[in-house]
């Protein structure tokens, strides 16, 4: 392998521009960079980042398309899940980490580099990801992390690459903002701090809907396949067609606090709005296709699920495990859900399924049952209160024989 040869995650960003200066000028390296789609970039955008790689130097520029295999291996799964880190974080961008390392990997094998590098901090979950991933597929490979190993602040990398002729809007270089189909974070200044929020302007997608809308989702053995009265050729689709929808409603914003792999506490915002949305309509069609148990075992392995998925371990095993669990309890998860769409909030109407197990042929909660009568209920009311009712007795009856 080829150590002069190095391949380099790109974004087009800061960090990453940085990271293309730095091998090419100051360590004299061959610079193969490869952006990985996963569903955040339009046509336009990723030619753009193209002509930017090769702007700034690098000897040869790809764009390696995930998308669907980030959606079939992945995506799904926590949708299934009803995955939502510390019920707030839908893993937008720390889920689709570890599908561009796995493609990165790949690509420097097939190429023959013997180098990886990725334009990640030394103070967040990313750096993990990346080389966790690395080191299981390509054991051995050396790993430069230019921004890591000089602990180089945003302000110094805009200092070096002016002065090293490049120009980019540099306002917008405040923020990072990593985009994929299941949402976009963005991360500033404010988010170093524990009581400042982001400004508008930093949200790509700015809230421009003012009047609701209620929109029906459709779904299919968990999946989202179709919006009102259309139906997508697949789940992909009906989540960009969802994320068009939604998110100029402002709907799906939200500030992540959370404990990184590495053992500190990490702020980050986010815009996520058909995730969010895709998720609290599926978790409401389950409370009513699903057992008390399918839904409690679903909740376990759900948030488990989604914690390793978040600390980069979907590569271990046991993930395929649970997988098979979820797919499995998807299989009457199927019907229609409508949802209010407001100015920066949205409801949850209610559901239609063949599978609902609120039905008025068992009766009607808090009205009448046709399956018992009273005295059945008195009966079963009496025996499940006698555990605890022995134990009662037995704790009263043991402190009147103690002696003082």
């Amino acid at each position: 392998m080829d150590k002069q040869k190095v391949v380099l995650a790109f974004s087009g960003g800061l960090d990453t521009s940085y990271c293309v200066k730095y091998l090419t000028e100051e360590k004299g390296l061959e610079v193969y960079s490869a952006i990985v789609q996963t569903g955040g970039f339009s046509e336009e955008e990723l030619k753009s980042i193209e002509e930017r790689a090769y702007d700034l130097g690098v000897k040869q520029h790809i764009t390696i398309d995930e998308t669907q295999g980030f959606y079939d291996n992945c995506i799904k799964y926590l949708v299934f899940g009803n995955v939502l880190r510390y019920n707030t974080y839908p893993l937008s961008v720390s889920a689709e980490r570890v599908f561009q390392a796995i493609a990165i990997a790949e690509y420097a094998k097939e190429i023959g580099a013997g180098t990886i590098a990725h334009g990640s901090t030394g103070a967040g979950n990313d750096q993990i990801r990346f080389d966790m991933v690395f080191h299981t597929i390509l054991p051995g490979v050396e790993i430069l992390t230019p921004i890591r190993d000089m602990q180089l602040s945003r302000e110094e990398e805009i200092t070096f690459l002016k002065e090293k002729g490049v120009d980019m809007d540099w306002e917008k270089a405040i923020y990072s903002i990593n985009q994929g189909i299941w949402g976009t974070s963005v991360g500033g200044k404010e988010t170093l701090t524990s009581d400042q929020g982001l400004p508008e302007e930093a949200y790509p997608t700015q809230a421009t809907e003012k009047e609701a809308k209620e929109i029906t989702l459709h779904f299919e053995q968990g999946e989202l396949k179709g919006i009102d009265t259309t139906t997508y050729e697949s789940p992909v689709k009906a989540i960009q067609a969802l994320t068009a929808i939604a998110a100029p409603f402002g709907i799906g914003r939200d500030i992540h606090v959370g404990d990184t792999i590495i053992g500190i506490k990490g702020r980050v915002g986010f815009e996520a709005a058909a995730p969010v949305v895709t998720i609290k309509a599926h978790h409401a069609l389950e409370k009513h296709t699903l057992t008390k148990w399918q839904l409690y075992w679903k909740e376990q392995l759900g948030n488990w699920y989604g914690m390793l998925v978040h600390e980069g371990q979907w590569l271990d095993p046991v993930m395929r495990n649970v997988e098979k669990f979820l797919q499995d309890t998807q299989e009457s998860v199927t019907g229609e859900v409508k949802v209010n769409l407001k100015p920066y909030h949205f409801e949850i109407v209610g559901i239609t399924s063949p599978y609902d197990l609120m039905s008025a042929e068992f009766g009607a909660y808090g009205e009448m049952n046709k399956g018992w009568t009273g005295e059945d209920a008195r009966g079963f009311a009496k025996i499940l209160a006698n555990q605890t009712k022995i134990h009662r007795q037995v704790q009263e009856a043991a402190k009147d024989k103690v002696v003082l």
